[in-house]
């Protein structure tokens, strides 16, 4: 059983992708800090100094609503996925690239049969040149 766990956890996938969600993780604080620290501020600018933490709150007794940190994890998900889409098409291109290189047509194989008919005719041809 150890041995099959092990096998398991040292494919290649299984590696990459516990070093993507860790790179995913920290790319994912970089973004909500950017959209936080400065897209949405620069929104609140451009709206006349609504910034959407506190605005939109609704309360009713204890209950508390916040649609503006709502949207602004909207915002937060949407540049992620947009990050995200282009980087992949970015690598996927250059795996195709890379794809397209690498792959050659292979000669033709010639028949015994053919290639001894190619030099029956080659010496025909120089019996009559």
């Amino acid at each position: 059983m150890w041995k099959d766990f092990k096998e398991f956890a040292m494919k290649g996938n299984i590696i990459d992708l516990a070093v993507a969600v860790v790179i995913g993780g920290a790319f994912g604080k970089i973004v909500s800090s950017l959209v936080e620290n400065i897209i949405m501020p620069l929104v609140g600018i451009l709206t006349g100094g609504i910034d959407l933490t506190t605005s939109f709150i609704y309360k009713y007794g204890d209950a508390k609503i916040s649609l503006g940190i709502f949207l602004q994890s909207i915002i937060d998900f949407l540049i992620i996925a947009f990050a995200i889409f282009m980087a992949l098409r970015i690598m996927t291109k250059l795996t195709r690239k890379k794809e397209e290189a690498i792959v050659e047509e292979p000669a033709p194989e010639i028949d015994a049969k053919e290639e001894l008919l190619k030099e029956i005719r080659d010496l025909l041809k120089k019996e009559h040149a």
